[in-house]
Order: structure tokens, then C-alpha cells, then sequence
């Protein structure tokens, strides 16, 4: 008898159990103008004309990064997913986007049918998070390209937006104020370095200025701003916002300011983590690199009027949310510290 698929290392039948173990979590996060349910060459989705009448799609991709090696060092798979869905809905917020569906590509060396269940619960989490549905995705095998115990996500969100209620940094104008909301972590970005300055050191390992843990604060998931954010575009008072990915506070903000602006950030005004400073401190990082690579506590980044400062950081403490004045739009570029 010849070769089968299996015996070249994929498993359709492994395939068909990871698709039955995530429905019900996919199912969770279900919307009403989701057309059709998993299993379609395509995800269908009805768009709402009613309450967008001029509709402008908006739409991210992205990755998790080397962060996934700590997920395979520590086999913990529950999280990651949601790291991707936050990348993705996070970044099309900025222009003032609702998520309205995620759809993921996961490729493995083996399917291991709870493992990527795991994965994919995180994914479906994620979603809920963001109000959005996760109506499609992917599960490759590839053996011989990934190792068995290996694989790698991501995954892409579609938002929609009126088109004059889009936010593109126009409006800003010197003197506006910089609203910095904390991050929970390192988030997915700088983990390169991260993982170069602790690789010496086990994941498990209590680190007393952590309190925890150095592969727990590590691993901690990208948290998603959308349900704390979304409420505070319908009065206009948000002229520009910033996701705080790869670049850090240094590269992400001025790439939604007009030109001729800046900004001047107040360093005393938020503390930094601690899993910041260990790694500087381990790695004897200087501190213009740690601000370039990572997000230094703060993930997320609103730009207001001196006038609505106020009612804004008011209304993120109603929604659960710590509002940080962190700095002013100044004549200029780039950003001062």
C-alpha cells in the first residue's frame, strides 16, 4: 500500500477534532450580522447601513513575535491568541474603527488537537473582549517546517467607521493634552531583547522586585482598549490616538501627529513597571532604547483639547479606566523627554 497523507505527518482527522473542541468558544463571540457559522470557504458578514451609513472599512494585520517562544518554554498556550486579536483591534481603534471580525492563521508542526484548542480559546477571548467575531480561520500543518511542539499566529481584524467621525490626527493643534492609559506588560513587542537580557535566568523563578514569577509578568497578555475606548469617540472630544507597539512611546506617537507638531513627555508622571526595571537594570539597557523598544507602561495613548481634558479622564475612571496626563503636543518633532 502507498503513502497517505498521515504518513507524510498530517493528520485530517486531528484537524476535524480541533474544529468540533472550538465551536463553542467561537460561538461565544458571535455577533447578529454574522451570516453562516464555521466551516464556510469564507466568513459572512452583514454590515449595518443603519448605524453606518458611510462606511469606512479599516482593517490590521499582525503576528505575536518571539513572544511565542516563552509560550512553548513555559507550555502555556491559553493567552497567545488573545496577544494577536489585541494587535490587530488595537491598532484600527486608533483611527476610531469598531472591530467588527477577526480571522486567525495558525500554522503547526503537529496538530495537537487540545493545544490548538488552547490557542484558539484565546483567540475566541480576545474577541469578546473587542466586541468583535471570530468568524474564519486557519490551521496549517506543517511538518518538516515547524517543529512538532512549535507553531505561529496571526491573524487580521476589519473595523468600520463613519467617515466623519474618522480620526486621523488632523485636528491637533499645540497644547493638547497626551492621555496615557497603562499597559498590562511588555505587551508583544521588544521581546527580542526581553528574552536576551533574561536568558539566563529560569521562567519560574520567584524574582522579588516582580512579585511573581519572571515567565508570569513575561507572558502577561496584550490587554485591548476597545470596550474602554469606543465609548469615548461619540462626543468628538479624541483628536488623535496612538497604540503603543514596536517603536515604544518614541516611534508610535509622532506618526499621527500633523506636521510641524511634537510632543514634550512628563517622565514623573506615571512609574514605570517593574518588569521595566529589571530589564533595564539586567541588561544595563540606556534608557532612550527602552523607551524606542518597549511600551514602558504605557500601551495606549489619547490626544485632547487642554478644554476636555478633564471630562475625558473623568469618563476613562467611569469606564474602569486610569486616565495619565503624560506630556503636551509642542511646535516641532518627534518626542522629548
Amino acid at each position: 500500500m502507498g503513502y497517505s497523507y498521515r504518513d507524510a505527518g498530517v493528520d485530517i482527522q486531528a484537524g476535524n477534532e480541533v474544529v468540533e473542541r472550538i465551536k463553542p468558544a467561537v460561538a461565544r463571540t458571535l455577533r447578529p450580522e454574522v451570516l453562516g457559522g464555521l466551516g464556510g470557504f469564507g466568513g459572512l458578514f452583514k454590515l449595518d447601513l443603519a448605524k453606518y451609513p458611510d462606511p469606512v472599512l479599516v482593517s490590521g494585520t499582525d503576528g505575536v513575535g518571539t513572544k511565542l517562544r516563552l509560550a512553548f518554554q513555559m507550555n502555556r498556550h491559553d493567552s497567545i491568541g488573545q496577544d494577536a486579536v489585541a494587535m490587530c483591534v488595537n491598532d484600527i481603534l486608533v483611527q476610531g474603527a469598531e472591530p467588527l471580525f477577526f480571522l486567525d492563521y495558525l500554522a503547526v508542526g503537529k496538530v495537537e488537537p487540545s493545544r490548538v484548542a488552547e490557542v484558539v480559546g484565546g483567540v475566541a477571548r480576545g474577541c469578546e473582549m473587542a466586541g468583535c467575531s471570530l468568524i474564519g480561520g486557519e490551521t496549517a500543518e506543517m511538518p518538516g517546517f515547524y517543529a512538532e511542539d512549535e507553531y505561529d499566529i496571526a491573524g487580521f481584524s476589519v473595523g468600520v467607521v463613519n467617515r466623519n467621525q474618522l480620526i486621523d490626527g488632523s485636528k491637533i493643534q499645540e497644547g493638547d493634552a497626551l492621555i496615557g492609559i497603562p499597559s498590562t506588560g511588555l505587551h508583544s513587542n521588544g521581546y527580542s531583547l526581553a528574552r536576551k537580557i533574561v536568558e539566563k535566568i529560569p521562567l519560574d523563578e520567584v524574582v522579588p522586585e516582580l512579585g511573581e514569577a519572571l515567565g508570569e509578568a513575561l507572558l502577561r497578555p496584550t490587554k485591548i482598549y476597545v470596550k474602554s475606548i469606543l465609548p469615548l469617540l461619540e462626543g468628538g472630544k479624541i483628536l488623535g490616538m496612538a497604540h503603543i507597539t514596536g517603536g515604544g512611546l518614541t516611534e508610535n506617537i509622532p506618526r499621527i501627529l500633523p506636521v510641524g507638531l511634537g510632543v514634550r513627555i512628563d517622565l514623573n508622571a506615571w512609574e514605570r513597571p517593574a518588569i521595566f526595571r529589571l530589564l533595564q537594570r539586567l541588561g544595563d539597557v540606556v534608557w532612550p532604547e527602552m523607551y524606542r523598544t518597549f511600551n514602558m507602561g504605557i500601551g495606549f495613548v489619547l490626544v485632547v483639547s487642554q478644554e476636555n481634558e478633564g471630562s475625558v479622564r473623568q469618563r476613562l475612571d467611569e469606564l474602569g479606566e486610569k486616565g495619565l496626563v503624560i506630556g503636551r503636543v509642542v511646535k516641532g518633532e518627534g518626542v522629548e523627554y
